[in-house]
């Protein structure tokens, strides 16, 4: 099981002079191998919720649970995507791909063939002795996901992967996460400041409001994962009531006034 579960999480960062509430009571429950999208105004803690997930960032108060159990360091089967996709430039693909296999000391045997497997699942096996530099945007990213698809990750954590990329190349790399997860069922929790991404990829939608980020709202979103989901009428209707939730929220400069006046 990897259900995850948030309750009453706040986290703090230390400023100059002052203290930076990130995050403040923030509750939010995940299913097991449920998709969920989370999107909010600049700065209301998204990437710091996903940290904290991750084990990578103390809480002051509150607590998270995966699969049941209280985390309090990171877990081997979680991956954390980045925005900069975490690669390192001196090392090749297939050295990249396996750094985490490394890290947990698995034999060399093993990790190649996990690696070579990975690899040739998102059309990266030509390039394995390339380097991270020779690589367009949209094939780093591939990478970080073959990294993720090596550690066999049952938890998939995810800020904002494809902020960088082309229009093209992100809807095409948006397709692909959801067909990895179609096969693996794996638990994935995506950052975005996209509207049109966060309906796409999420089964749930998250909204936080401004820092300290809280939820604010959840909207279902059943239609995800159907094949022509973004042609629907059901899928605009649920990215105009993002939006809507969003201005809400002031995610677009000042919050909405009651009927709509802005």
């Amino acid at each position: 099981m990897t259900a995850v579960s948030v309750r009453d999480l706040a986290v703090t960062y230390e400023g100059v002079g002052r203290d930076v509430p990130a995050l403040s009571g923030l509750s939010l429950d995940v299913s097991d191998g449920e998709p969920i999208a989370i999107i909010g105004p600049s700065g209301c803690g998204k990437s710091t919720l996903l940290l904290a997930l991750a084990g990578l960032l103390p809480a002051d108060a509150g607590e998270v649970r995966i699969g049941g159990e209280v985390l309090t360091r990171p877990r081997r089967r979680t991956a954390l995507i980045l925005q900069d996709f975490g690669l390192l430039p001196w090392k090749t693909v297939v050295h990249n791909a396996a750094l985490g296999l490394e890290v947990r000391g698995v034999d060399a045997k093993t990790r190649a063939a996990v690696v070579t497997e990975a690899l040739e699942r998102l059309g990266l096996a030509e390039f394995a002795d390339s380097y991270p530099g020779e690589l367009s945007g949209g094939m780093r990213q591939r990478l970080a996901l073959a990294r993720a698809l090596a550690l066999d990750a049952d938890l998939l954590l995810m800020d904002e992967p494809l902020s960088a990329l082309d229009a093209l190349t992100r809807e095409d790399l948006q397709n692909l996460l959801l067909g990895i997860w179609r096969q693996r069922g794996h638990t994935a929790i995506v950052v975005t400041h996209s509207i049109e991404e966060a309906v796409f990829l999420g089964r749930r939608v998250v909204v936080m409001s401004p820092r300290p980020g809280r939820v604010a709202s959840i909207v279902d979103n059943p239609g995800m994962g159907e094949n022509g989901y973004r042609e629907t009428a059901q899928f605009l209707e649920r990215c105009v009531e993002l939006r809507r939730l969003l201005a809400a929220e002031g995610a677009f400069g000042e919050p909405a006034l009651a009927g709509g006046a802005r």
